[in-house]
């Protein structure tokens, strides 16, 4: 009598012999597939049975059945648990907290990887503070050209940023007060910063000059004059007098910058020193410096993202909103150089283009890392990081919308 062999049996035997594969070799006999009652089978299934291997398929079987019940499946993705919470902190105070702002800005509160919201969703969408500084200094062409008529003046250059270019904030930036710069007195820079008070009702930021003697003197006077106004301030850190920062923060209302530079442990250091002097965990936002594309970013997306997983893991010492300066996507040469140095290398395009991209760049690739704010320059590039973000976030703005991938990277250079 003829034995029935399954394909299993076939396996096995090859397998025990080591046989790796068959040459002319022609299996005959009756092949039976077993369905399940209901299944239909597909006409394509049919034809390729009958025609490459010569099954001959029983007339009971047919094409035209219904399939009864189908096994129910449904997509998941993996969520992770989390047991840290980001701090919430909200920048600028309206007239019902006793400041001028017509609006203010809250980042932070996050339970998960940035956007992530099948996990959790974001409270707050990423927020883009636009820069503006207090003398005329040199600027990439591709900048300069869209702030010509306002560089003399900081309170039009800071107008010109929320009026005509939409930001959500204004950074202003001390620099004259920089000794080897023009050592604007710290009276003379805190007129400035009313100035800007006065040209905007948005909030804002106040930036020193970065000279580690001459900082603590002006934030302290721009502080006292932005009082009430809840100011992020920046920054403190640990190669000045950070204390004397912090206090002027807190004596006058302000939220407090908490600046590192790429080590993880000197923020944790630096948070901790400011819980000591009594600073309030809702007015901290830690930046731990942004390396950007073209010289560096590698180092500062996976500094960022370490923190940000870590203080979802309980860490409270991270646990803050992180600010990432964009606008050093500039220092990179290929931003702002318009050929090449290496008398070999490719063109590299159009400058005009380059610099807003490498800034678009920076700005997405810290967003995805874990970044909050986002200090930038470009009026178009801020444009461009605020729409993408704003899509991942899921806003009402972009909800109803088809978003075509061509869209994330089409804008048009004035």
């Amino acid at each position: 009598m003829p034995k029935e062999v399954t394909i299993a049996d076939i396996m096995r035997v090859l397998e025990e012999y080591d046989v790796v594969e068959l040459d002319d070799v022609r299996i005959e006999g009756d092949v039976e597939i077993e369905l399940s009652t209901g299944v239909a089978v597909p006409p394509s299934l049919i034809n390729a049975l009958q025609s490459s291997i010569g099954v001959q398929v029983s007339p009971e079987v047919t094409a035209g059945e219904r399939i009864e019940n189908l096994v129910e499946a449904k997509f998941e993705v993996a969520k992770a648990e989390w047991n840290g919470q980001i701090e919430e902190v909200t920048i600028g105070a309206s007239s019902s907290d006793g400041g001028t702002r017509e609006k203010t800005v809250t980042i932070g509160g996050e339970k998960s990887l940035p956007f992530y919201n099948f996990d959790y969703q974001m409270p707050h969408p990423p927020v883009i503070t636009v820069d503006c500084f207090d003398i005329s200094i040199p600027l990439a062409k591709a900048v300069r050209g869209h702030y010509q008529d306002v560089m003399e003046d900081p309170g039009e250059w800071a107008k010109k940023n929320v009026h005509e270019f939409g930001a959500d904030m204004v950074t202003i930036h001390l620099i004259s007060t920089d000794p080897l710069i023009k050592d604007t007195p710290a009276r003379e820079a805190a007129k400035t910063v009313e100035e800007v008070l006065q040209a905007v009702k948005v909030p804002i930021v106040i930036g020193g000059s970065g000279n580690p003697d001459k900082d603590p003197e002006v934030l302290e006077a721009a502080a006292e004059a932005a009082e009430g106004e809840r100011c992020l301030i920046a920054s403190a850190n640990l190669n000045m007098d950070y204390e004397r920062i912090a206090k002027a923060a807190q004596d006058y209302g302000h939220v407090i910058l908490s600046w590192t530079q790429l080590d993880i442990n000197a923020q944790k250091t630096l948070n901790r020193y400011l819980f000591k002097l009594g600073v309030p965990r809702g007015d901290i936002v830690i930046d731990p410096t942004t390396a950007a594309l073209g010289y560096g970013l590698d180092y500062a997306f996976t500094n960022i993202e370490r923190m940000r997983i870590s203080a979802l893991r309980g860490d409270a010492d991270l646990a803050f909103p992180i600010s990432c300066g964009i606008t050093n996507a500039w220092g990179a040469r290929e931003a702002w150089m318009k050929y090449s140095p290496i008398r070999e290398d490719s063109d590299w395009g159009p400058a005009v283009n380059r610099g807003p991209i490498y800034e678009i760049m920076t700005g997405l690739t810290l967003g995805i890392a874990g970044g909050d704010m986002f200090m930038m320059m470009h009026p178009e590039a801020a444009s461009a990081v605020k729409r993408v973000t704003q899509m991942l976030f899921g806003s009402e703005e972009t909800a109803d919308k088809e978003i075509m991938i061509k869209d994330w990277v089409k804008w048009k250079c004035k």
